[in-house]
């Protein structure tokens, strides 16, 4: 990719392989997740941290190729999904091996690697900085995209009660299906007023909020006492007017939030080491899966960033690169 703008930029290169360091295995590439953070990236609106590849590309799945020193956790050949620091639209990506974990049973290279991106996210938001506990309630702002049908497979699995909102009818019942007590169409329903039907004017205990800007005074309003609102993007705006104070000390609310790439590494693997834990027996059980819209070989990429970008999709786009 050279510059910043639209995906008509997209390109497929011929570049060296990269080789494992100290803790790190090379994957070989059979498909790859695309994500919002690569439409910013792409965009010019989120740079790679210094350390990371330019290339796009944060999560995949594959076989490894290699290991590097010290490597204890993975051979040769084992097939895993991983959360990369970048490099993913390739054939060849480098992981940190605390980073990866296996494919669930009857999982193909596809669904493998729809997981990380998405389950990493809500794993440490919905349930570490939001705490969300069995019998509480969950919004989701966006409950058609992949962070969105993520939490609510994960959510009531473990016990909680969640409501979303989508854009749509079609997406609205993509969602019920998929386990929503309720789904709020926002362009013709006010959630605020939804919500405090639907929780008997008690509010909800957790907001998951990819949206920003002037949803965040609603946000508010909508939340019950001892309630926690994390933000994990800012599709309409960073910037926020109207917000009334009050609202977050009568309710003794949390306002937290964050992002994952910048996370450390010890980071990462502690919630690769949860999402084994808690989540990767839900999946192995067919209990939660993930949602995919549709697949794009690896030299149509700048289709499937075009589909993503378009917004009218439910559940993950993802590229194929390899067999």
């Amino acid at each position: 990719m050279s510059g910043a703008g639209g995906p008509e930029l997209l390109s497929l290169d011929q570049m060296q392989a990269p080789q494992a360091g100290p803790q790190q295995v090379l994957i070989r590439v059979l498909a790859a997740g695309v994500n919002r953070p690569d439409l910013a990236q792409r965009q010019g609106l989120y740079p790679p941290p210094a350390d990371a590849s330019p290339i796009l590309g944060l999560e995949v799945a594959g076989e490894i190729a290699a290991v590097g020193e010290g490597v204890t956790q993975w051979k040769a050949g084992d097939r895993v999904c991983a959360l990369v620091h970048g490099g993913g639209y390739a054939e060849y990506a480098l992981a940190h091996e605390s980073h990866c974990l296996p494919w669930p049973k009857g999982f193909d290279a596809i669904r493998a690697a729809a997981l990380p991106e998405t389950f990493f996210t809500v794993w440490v938001n919905v349930f570490g900085m939001g705490a969300l506990a069995p019998g509480e309630t969950l919004l989701v702002h966006g409950g058609s995209s992949g962070i969105g049908t993520t939490a609510i497979q994960i959510a009531k699995a473990l016990g909680s009660r969640v409501f979303v909102t989508a854009g749509s009818a079609s997406k609205c019942e993509a969602c019920v299906k998929l386990g929503a007590d309720a789904a709020i169409h926002y362009r013709e329903q006010d959630f605020e007023a939804e919500i405090r039907e639907l929780t008997g004017k008690r509010g909800v205990d957790v907001i998951l909020d990819m949206v920003g800007g002037a949803y965040l005074p609603k946000n508010l309003r909508c939340l019950a006492l001892d309630g926690r609102i994390v933000m994990i993007a800012t599709m309409q705006g960073a910037k926020v007017d109207g917000v009334d104070l009050r609202e977050i000390m009568k309710r003794r609310a949390r306002l937290t939030g964050s992002m994952l790439r910048p996370r450390s590494v010890a980071e990462k693997g502690e919630i690769a080491a949860d999402l084994r834990e808690h989540v990767w027996p839900l999946l192995d059980a067919g209990r939660v899966a993930p949602v995919i819209e549709r697949v794009f070989a690896f030299e149509d990429i700048a289709k499937a960033h075009a589909a993503l970008e378009a917004g009218s999709h439910v559940g993950k786009i993802m590229l194929k690169l390899g067999d």
